[in-house]
């Protein structure tokens, strides 16, 4: 697992991410949790992925905001 500023691992967390699960800033990541982020499935404020959850804005295949998942419930 790595941790820092700027992490690359398998699994990792920081301010920039390179992995394949990730939490991060700015991530570049399989399955992510961040700010900013292209990936393969994510939840971010700012996301491009094929599958994800979004604030703010959004780009891929299947993608929601937290407000439609929130009028989903």
């Amino acid at each position: 697992m790595a941790k820092g500023i700027i992490a690359i691992d398998h699994f990792a967390y920081g301010i920039v991410t390179i992995s394949q699960f990730d939490i991060g800033l700015l991530s570049v990541s399989q399955f992510t949790i961040a700010a900013y982020a292209p990936a393969q499935y994510g939840v971010a404020y700012s996301l491009i992925a094929q599958i994800g959850l979004y604030l703010q804005s959004g780009h891929g295949q299947i993608m929601k905001t937290v407000a439609e998942l929130v009028k989903m419930i």
